[in-house]
């Protein structure tokens, strides 16, 4: 992996969002590659395109369009080429039982999109920084779960 940057997709179907991500992308002090999707057919059909770069991050939004996340996550770990890859669900209204569900599917991260950007920009930071700790330090992923 390049240790210079962290490759990110965001799979988003409101442009405010998206500008958002990659606003506070650009302000970390870790090094972003932003990709972004509109739905989660885009999203999966680039994945498997076999000249498709696999991000080491992708943020899908709870309730996309398209292919709904839970679609989404299931193809991602049914596929050995997505291993490396750690996948977070957020959304604005997400129960405590759709929370349960997200990690039983098998995503990694689960978070509530805070109202505020800055508190966007708190949790998104956090979630690049542990996401770099794991991907320069070669911990696991396997067992990689975080709930925000």
């Amino acid at each position: 992996m390049n240790k210079e940057f962290l490759n990110v997709i965001v799979a988003d179907d409101d442009e405010n969002t998206l500008t958002f991500f990659k606003n506070i992308f650009k302000e970390l002090k870790i090094s972003t590659k932003v990709q972004c999707f509109n739905n989660g057919k885009d999203l999966m059909k680039y994945l498997h395109n076999a000249d498709a770069f696999i991000p080491e991050i992708v943020f899908i939004k709870y309730d996309i369009p398209g292919k709904d996340s839970m679609e989404c996550i299931e193809e991602i770990k049914s596929d050995l080429k997505f291993n490396n890859m750690v996948t977070a669900i957020y959304g604005d209204q997400i129960s405590e039982t759709e929370i349960e569900d997200i990690f039983v599917k098998g995503a990694n991260i689960c978070m509530r999109k805070p109202d505020t950007y800055e508190g966007f920009k708190k949790i998104l930071a956090e979630v690049i920084a542990i996401n770099w700790q794991y991907h320069t330090s070669g911990l696991n992923k396997e067992n990689f779960i975080l709930k925000l």
